[in-house]
């Protein structure tokens, strides 16, 4: 369960860690108001479930509350990566000196938690991970231990934060045992010029398992949430968008993370991550494809399926029957492997879709899958 930005940090704000002062609305005319309660200059942001606001134009600088009226006008409605605006919140501007990244994520390969820090937080804090991989601290943190004061030392000194965070650092980690998170993220965290640690923005993941002990936070809004989400949730699928150009349908979130990874390798973007998990039914399929082929960024499907418990025959045959209730518009490309792969290839060979194609390992299917989508 993802919470709003304005849930985050009113998480925060109850752990004790500092956030400016901030209120949400849905109404232009009630922006104004707030603006003027804020002392006149504001920050209008768009509040949806969904990175890149920034640079989508979902979040500006206001002069004044007229200007905030305007603002929120302008931003109220937005579409951003497929999630309508229905709220913004106002906050106060900060005088910013040095921008900090901290989060804590769920490893759950290694079964422990994973502290992230950065003395370079901001917008582009994807850029310096990926070009400068030495700036980004990672520091494993056991859930037995958790976060001590020396744990939380010797994170801040690894992503060369000041000795002002560390306290942050420790109530950040409180606040996700507390709230059964999967994900805290802050970032910005800031020092202002007057010395202050503020929390500028955050990102909270709770545990869907947890909602019978977080129902303060209520049910996600489901309103203003990705339609395609939305949809692939009412079908009970486990699936997320993202925004790339390559369907993927995979069994084993294991198998389905590798697959996301060696898709960006070949130089494409996943569109989404689906698990169909242990099963591949005709209406699993059916429903998997209808939803990514649903999702007008799509360029071309990848169906990556080692057969285990559930044989790739029995994959194969939910494929073909899947594509007699869907109107298949993207080129499939599909890799069977394990458990009767053999004879599931047989079936999609006999079934000679002109859209459907085969690879027999991982990255070959992946390479073409890529090209298929980058030369549409």
């Amino acid at each position: 369960m993802d919470l709003y930005e304005h849930q985050a940090r009113e998480l925060f704000a109850e752990h004790g860690i500092l956030v400016p002062r901030a209120e949400v609305t849905d109404s232009p005319k009630q922006a104004r108001d707030i603006a003027r309660g804020l002392g006149g200059r504001v920050v209008v942001k768009a509040q949806v479930k969904t990175g890149g606001r920034g640079k989508a134009g979902g979040v500006k600088l206001a002069a004044d509350p007229a200007a905030a009226e305007l603002t929120a006008r302008q931003i109220l409605g937005m579409h951003i990566k497929g999630h309508t605006v229905g709220k913004v919140m106002l906050a106060q501007p900060v005088d910013i000196e040095t921008e900090f990244y901290v989060s804590y994520v769920l490893d759950r390969a290694a079964g422990r938690f994973l502290a992230i820090a950065s003395a370079e937080g901001g917008m582009d804090i994807e850029d310096v991970a990926a070009t400068r991989p030495e700036a980004v601290a990672r520091v494993p943190v056991d859930p037995a231990e958790g976060v001590t004061s020396a744990k939380a030392g010797e994170i801040a000194e690894a992503a060369g934060l000041p000795p002002q965070t560390v306290d942050v650092i420790i109530r950040l980690w409180e606040g996700l045992v507390r709230e059964d998170a999967l994900l805290v993220e802050v970032n910005p965290l800031v020092r202002t010029r007057q010395g202050q640690i503020l929390a500028l923005d955050g990102k909270v993941t709770l545990d869907d398992n947890a909602r019978f002990r977080q129902a303060r936070w209520g049910a996600d809004d489901v309103e203003h949430e990705d339609s395609l989400e939305a949809a692939a949730a009412a079908k009970g699928l486990n699936y997320v968008k993202l925004d790339g150009e390559v369907g993927i349908i995979g069994n084993g979130a294991g198998l389905v993370m590798s697959t996301l990874d060696v898709v960006a390798g070949c130089g494409a973007r996943p569109a989404n991550f689906l698990d169909i998990g242990g099963g591949a039914s005709a209406q699993v399929m059916a429903d998997g494809l209808s939803v990514i082929l649903s999702d007008p960024a799509v360029k071309s499907v990848f169906v990556n399926v080692f057969g285990g418990i559930t044989a790739c025959d029995a994959v194969a045959d939910g494929i073909v029957q899947a594509l007699e209730t869907v109107r298949l518009t993207k080129p499939l490309v599909v890799r069977l492997d394990g458990n009767n792969a053999a004879r599931g290839r047989a079936v999609l060979d006999e079934y000679a879709h002109p859209l459907v194609q085969q690879a027999t390992t991982m990255d070959g299917a992946a390479a073409r899958a890529a090209e298929l989508a980058t030369t549409a």
